[in-house]
């Protein structure tokens, strides 16, 4: 399989085509090679309009969703960027191509550890990952804030406010929101008073966001 050829169609016909534009996004959704992050067996299916499964009941994001999110965090270059649930690593990827330093946090560590050696093969040693692998782990990384951008990629019941204290004046938290079924994909910025504007994207269903201002194990 061309996985190039690929790539490319997927841009085309799946992000740009549904409207996602940023040229920078466009970009490094056309050079982070998608199919290293899924296994070895699904790799003719990396560049499908579809989320894949990738072991411990985890998912990696449809291309489409991936992009969105992404654009929606509006990156230029020089921000710091706390991810919540690095998963296979693709959007952690993607995140490290347009931002200066990105800080990933995840709970099974099998997935950090995959992730981690897929990160290195492409030299984006602006990651820094933690294994939040404790029953209680505080969400986010709050040692290392504040953050010009946050983005979660697990579905949570309601905005958790420890994200949004790490959230820096002016950044901005993309998070979706709502039940164990369906959410909506919600950007939050924080304006120079710390009041708070949340604008409404589009419907969506993630794996869900488990912890303290998560769901709980036992319901899963």
């Amino acid at each position: 399989m061309n996985f190039e050829v690929a790539r490319k169609k997927m841009v085309q016909e799946q992000i740009i085509a549904r409207g996602v534009t940023a040229p920078r996004v466009i970009d490094a959704m056309l050079r982070i090679p998608r199919h290293i992050f899924v296994q070895e067996a699904m790799a003719a299916q990396a560049y499908s309009d579809t989320a894949l499964p990738i072991g411990e009941k985890q998912t990696i994001s449809q291309p489409y969703m991936v992009a969105l999110m992404t654009e929606l965090l509006g990156l230029t270059g020089t921000e710091r960027v706390l991810e919540i649930g690095t998963g296979s690593g693709y959007q952690t990827a993607i995140l490290a191509t347009l931002a200066e330093r990105v800080f990933t946090a995840e709970r099974i560590r099998p997935l950090a550890l995959r992730a981690r050696k897929c990160l290195d093969s492409l030299r984006c040693f602006n990651v820094m990952l933690r294994i939040n692998d404790s029953e209680g782990s505080p969400i986010g990384w709050e040692d290392e804030a504040p953050f010009d951008a946050i983005l979660v990629t697990a579905g949570a019941p309601d905005v958790p406010h420890v994200l949004l204290d790490q959230l820096a004046i002016g950044g901005c938290l993309v998070i979706p929101v709502g039940d164990e079924v369906e959410q909506k994909l919600l950007k939050i910025v924080k304006q120079a008073d710390g009041s708070l504007e949340t604008i409404s994207s589009v419907g969506c269903r993630f794996v869900p966001l488990i912890g303290r201002q998560g769901w709980q194990m036992d319901r899963f």
